[in-house]
């Protein structure tokens, strides 16, 4: 998948991710070697006052884990969908 079409954030993710996060997220795509899983996961999790953030995708196989110093470190598991046209970014409860 290409990941180069128009991009959208649902609500869950506006009012919970913080902003440095969700940008890092898209880059992390970005920077992704091809191919790329239509789907791609990011576990994020509140380590002391860093942010502990693990991306993973099914086929091909890719898992990295990132350790970053942010303000606001949060708990929760993100999509990121691509459908060919457009990309979407959702909590997984949104699912």
């Amino acid at each position: 998948m290409s990941f180069n079409g128009q991009r959208y954030l649902t609500r869950g993710v506006q009012s919970e991710i913080p902003f440095e996060l969700q940008m890092f997220m898209w880059h992390l795509i970005d920077e992704l070697p091809e191919p790329r899983d239509y789907l791609q996961i990011f576990r994020l999790t509140a380590v002391d006052s860093n942010q502990q953030l693990i991306h993973e995708q099914e086929e091909p196989e890719y898992h990295k884990e990132y350790f970053l110093n942010i303000c606001s470190p949060v708990t929760a598991k993100v999509y990121v969908i691509d459908d060919g046209t457009h990309s979407t970014m959702l909590l997984a409860e949104e699912y």
